[in-house]
């Protein structure tokens, strides 16, 4: 698919990747995105762990990434991008409005963070801002993540947090972490007192909720 450029010549259109893991989602994003001139999506996945593959197998120049997607978060895949192919340009998208969330895309090296029902007009314009060098934020979100301050929890924090999200007693969590008991026990006190709740289900609520796990 090629665009006319200001000299009347052929210009080559952005490459894009989508992935998301709902699949009327992301054909409708498609869908919105292929009436753009400029932009052709040329490759969509419906797991985290195939973005790598998939935007290397098509050269594409933008990867469109959903943040809650099975095989790896897409925070994580923009993570593993970044890392291998640097001159890539990633746009995290998320339907959740969590300040955690855009701090940690950008952490991880995304260019763009956009909620998922801003206008397609917008997310286009953000495909070519990023290609231009920009970087672009949700205003709200950027405002509320200045408001909400940094994650407080440390990375072991998180990971025990998040493995006793799915109701792991201390031993299993202790066996499954390679940690002894009592430093479980720790972990999740500290997780506990941090983010000001009453016990370890109120912490996963709390913490998921800032976009902290």
């Amino acid at each position: 698919m090629t665009t006319q450029n200001d000299t009347g010549g052929a210009a080559t259109a952005v490459r894009v990747l989508l992935a998301e893991d709902q699949s009327m989602v992301r054909e409708a994003l498609a869908a919105l995105l292929g009436l753009e001139p400029d932009i052709e999506v040329v490759a969509q996945v419906a797991r985290g762990d195939e973005v790598l593959a998939a935007a290397r197998a098509h050269a594409v120049d933008v990867a469109l990434l959903d943040i809650e997607m099975p095989g790896c978060t897409g925070i994580e895949a923009a993570a593993g991008l970044r890392s291998a192919l640097p001159e890539l340009k990633i746009v995290v998208l998320t339907t959740f409005g969590r300040p955690g969330y855009l701090r940690s895309a950008m952490e991880a090296g995304a260019d763009a963070f956009l909620v998922k029902d801003a206008p397609a007009a917008q997310l286009a314009a953000a495909v070519r801002k990023v290609l231009a060098g920009e970087r672009v934020i949700d205003p709200t979100l950027a405002a509320a993540a200045l408001a909400e301050g940094a994650n407080p929890l440390t990375d072991r924090e998180r990971e025990v947090l998040r493995a006793a999200s799915d109701g792991r007693t201390n031993a299993e969590l202790a066996r499954d972490l390679h940690l002894s008991q009592g430093t479980v026990r720790n972990y999740l006190s500290t997780a506990i007192q941090k983010l000001a709740v009453r016990n370890r289900a109120e912490a996963v609520t709390r913490a998921r909720e800032q976009g902290w796990l």
